[in-house]
C-alpha cells in the first residue's frame, strides 16, 4: 500500500470528509460575522451564544469547518502559548503568570465540554513528556523546566534517563519534562463535533463561502456581504489571503506522517502506555501522539513557508519531507524500520513577527481578531474565543472588564512582516540554521545551545 499524500489530512481520510453546509445566499446582516470556521471561530461562536442565546451569529468558511490546521494538526491540546516570555517582559511576571494559569485552565475546559457537549474526539488527558537526546537538548530542558515552574506549574516532574524509558523508550533519551497539563485528540472529531454543537445551538454555518475582505461592519464574500456591528477574524495562517493582510501573519507551513496501525509486539518496545503527547527539545523540533487506534502520528517542518505567503490547499507534501519525518520516526524508535507510512500531510499555522499570540477587539471599529499561536492553537483557539466572548459583552455594556480581558496578550501590537524576498529568504535560512544547530550538537557532545541557533532566535524575533 502506498502513502496517501495530501487529501487535507490523515484525520479526514480516517473520519470521513464532510458535506459542506450551503453557502452564504446574499446579502444578510447579523449581530456578530465570525470569518473562519476552525476552532477559534467555532469556539467564539459557542460562547457567544450560550452566554447571550438571543445573538444572531454567522460563520463563514471558504471550504469546510476545520479545512485548515484545525483539521491538520497533531492533536496536541496542551498548555503552552506563544509569546508568554515576552509579555513577562512588556507587563511583568506576574501578568505572564496569570496568562499561563488561564492557559492551564483551559485544558481542562476544552475536556470539560467535550464531554458535556457529547464531542468524541478520542481525549486522552496524560499530559505532555518532551524528551531530550542530547546534552545541549538536556541543558536546555532543564532550563525549560525551572522556568515552567517559575511561571506556576509547581506540578511539572523532571525525570532522568531510566524514568524516561518507564514512560517510552525513545533511542538515546538522557532525560525529559512532564505536565499534567495536555491531552491528545483526534482534530477532525473535535472540529466536527463542535460545528455541529454551535449548529444547534443556532449559530448559522455557511461554507463554500470564501472571504476576501474584512472591513468595518462588514464581511465580503463572491456571494454576498454580511453586515454585523462585530466582524471577527478567525482566520489563523489563511490570513494572508484577505486584502490588506498579506504580511499580518505569516503562514508557516508544518507536516505531518501517520504509521500503519502497530502490533502489541512493537509497542511492547516502545512502551508509550500513558499515551502522553511527545515532544523534544531539540530546535527543529518534532510533535507525536499514540492515536486512539495505535499508530504513531508525528510532524514537524518541512518546507517551512511558500514565496509570498502562499498556502497549499489539498495538504500535499514534498517526498524529502515525508522522508525526513520517516527519519525522525525511526530515530526515536529504530525497531519501526520497516514500519509503513499510511498518510503524509501539511498546513499551515499563523506566525506573527514577534511569535506572539495575540486577541483584540477594536472598539472603534467592531473588528476582532485572534490568532498567531504558532502552532499551540489547539488549546489557545478556546481561551482566545473566551476572552473574545468577554471584550464583545464588554463594549456592548452587558459585563465589565473581566479575568480575561485583562490578560496581557489582549490588544498587543505586531508590527508587519518584511516584504518579499526577504521574508522567503528570512524564513527560509532561520530554518536551516536550526536543522544545522541540531546536527552540530548531536555531533560535538557539548552542554551549551550552538551558537548558530542562538543568533537564529534573535534574527527572527523570538527572543
Amino acid at each position: 500500500m502506498d502513502t496517501v499524500n495530501g487529501g487535507i489530512s490523515f484525520w479526514y481520510a480516517h473520519e470521513g470528509t464532510p458535506t459542506p453546509r450551503e453557502p452564504l445566499p446574499g446579502d444578510t446582516s447579523a449581530d456578530v460575522c465570525i470569518v473562519g470556521g476552525g476552532y477559534t471561530g467555532l469556539w467564539t461562536a459557542y460562547y457567544l451564544k450560550k452566554a447571550v442565546p438571543f445573538l444572531n451569529i454567522t460563520v463563514l468558511e471558504g471550504r469546510f469547518c476545520g479545512y485548515g490546521a484545525s483539521g491538520r494538526n497533531g492533536g496536541w491540546l496542551y498548555n503552552g502559548i506563544a509569546g508568554r516570555d515576552r509579555y513577562a517582559r512588556l507587563h511583568g511576571h506576574e501578568a505572564a503568570v496569570r496568562l499561563q494559569r488561564a492557559m492551564n485552565d483551559t485544558v481542562d475546559e476544552v475536556i470539560r465540554v467535550a464531554d458535556e457537549e457529547g464531542i468524541d474526539a478520542d481525549i486522552h488527558h496524560s499530559g505532555v513528556l518532551e524528551v531530550a537526546y542530547t546534552p545541549a537538548q538536556l541543558a536546555r530542558l532543564r532550563n525549560f523546566h525551572s522556568v515552567e515552574i517559575a511561571f506556576g506549574e509547581t506540578d511539572r516532574v523532571l525525570r532522568g534517563a531510566r524514568e524516561t524509558a518507564e514512560r517510552v523508550r525513545v533511542s538515546g533519551a538522557v532525560g525529559s519534562s512532564w505536565t499534567p497539563h495536555g491531552a491528545v485528540l483526534h482534530p477532525a472529531k473535535l472540529v466536527k463535533g463542535l460545528a455541529d454543537t454551535v449548529e444547534a445551538l443556532g449559530v448559522t454555518i455557511h461554507e463554500s463561502t470564501p472571504v476576501t475582505e474584512i472591513k468595518p461592519k462588514h464581511a465580503v464574500t463572491p456571494y454576498g456581504t454580511v453586515r454585523a456591528p462585530y466582524v471577527l477574524r478567525c482566520t489563523e495562517g489563511f490570513t494572508a489571503g484577505l486584502k490588506g493582510q498579506r504580511r499580518t501573519w505569516l503562514p508557516m507551513n508544518s507536516s505531518m506522517i501517520v504509521t500503519e496501525p502497530l502490533p502489541k509486539a512493537l509497542w511492547n518496545t516502545i512502551g508509550w502506555d500513558g499515551r502522553e503527547a511527545l515532544g523534544d527539545a531539540a530546535h527543529a523540533y518534532m510533535y507525536a501522539q499514540r492515536t486512539a487506534d495505535d499508530r504513531i502520528a508525528i510532524g514537524g517542518r518541512g518546507v517551512p513557508y511558500r514565496y509570498g505567503s502562499s498556502t497549499d490547499n489539498d495538504g500535499r507534501t514534498q517526498p524529502a519531507t515525508v522522508e525526513a519525518l520517516r527519519e525522525l520516526l525511526v530515530r526515536f524508535f529504530p525497531t519501526l524500520a520497516g514500519t509503513r507510512i499510511d498518510h503524509a500531510w501539511s498546513g499551515v499555522l499563523g506566525v506573527p513577527r514577534d511569535w506572539c499570540a495575540t486577541v483584540t477587539l477594536d472598539r472603534s471599529t467592531g473588528l476582532g481578531w485572534a490568532g498567531g499561536y504558532v502552532g499551540s492553537g489547539v488549546a489557545t483557539a478556546n481561551l482566545a474565543a473566551r476572552t473574545l466572548r468577554d471584550l464583545i459583552q464588554q463594549d456592548s455594556g452587558q459585563a465589565g472588564p473581566t479575568e480575561l480581558t485583562t490578560l496581557p496578550w489582549v490588544g498587543h501590537k505586531v508590527r508587519r512582516w518584511e516584504p518579499e524576498p526577504f521574508r522567503w529568504l528570512g524564513v527560509h535560512t532561520l530554518y536551516a540554521a536550526y536543522r544545522a544547530a541540531d546536527r552540530r550538537e548531536a555531533r560535538s557532545g557539548s552542554l551549551a545551545t550552538d551558537r548558530i541557533a542562538t543568533l537564529a532566535d534573535r534574527v527572527a524575533g523570538r527572543h
